[in-house]
């Protein structure tokens, strides 16, 4: 199975059982670091999520994991809140979030920057719309995005 195989089999298995829980999957994650494999499940809900609901929620999915077996090797299960710079992959976290602000990283340079940080105004078809430090509008699209989180502001 290739990488991106094993992260969409694995998000097929993870959802329901997150769902299930009255929690939102906010995103999967699976990746070698050193010489141990690591599955990150991160979770949220209305009101933040809790120590005792990761322990659930791990405990669960850990038995789910067991039952289908698709990883052939030993790995780490880590079950978190997804933090306070949060990733915004979903259609609906840019509607969630608009107004707060985020950084957004790019694969490659777009009118010479690899790194925006504005205010969100939403998503206009495939593009992020945000609004720099002098209200000009920026559209940026989804796909030269490498990472797209909310910016934590002190």
């Amino acid at each position: 199975m290739t990488k991106k195989k094993t992260t969409e089999v694995l998000y097929d298995i993870v959802k329901p059982v997150i769902e299930s829980l009255d929690f939102e999957l906010v995103d999967v994650e699976y990746k070698k670091e050193g010489k141990d494999w690591y599955l990150r499940v991160f979770i949220d809900k209305e009101g933040g999520i809790t120590i005792d609901d990761c322990q659930i929620a791990s405990e669960i999915l850990s038995q789910k994991l067991d039952e289908e077996d698709p990883i052939n090797h030993s790995y780490i299960l880590e079950v978190s809140s997804p933090g306070l710079d949060r990733p915004l992959k979903k259609d609906k976290d840019f509607e969630k979030f608009k107004g707060r602000k985020i950084n957004i990283k790019l694969f490659e340079a777009l009118n010479g920057k690899k790194e925006y940080i504005g205010t969100l105004k939403g998503l206009d078809g495939n593009n992020i719309i945000i609004s720099d430090a002098n209200n000009n509008l920026i559209a940026i699209p989804r796909e030269k995005t490498s990472s797209v989180r909310l910016e934590i502001e002190f």
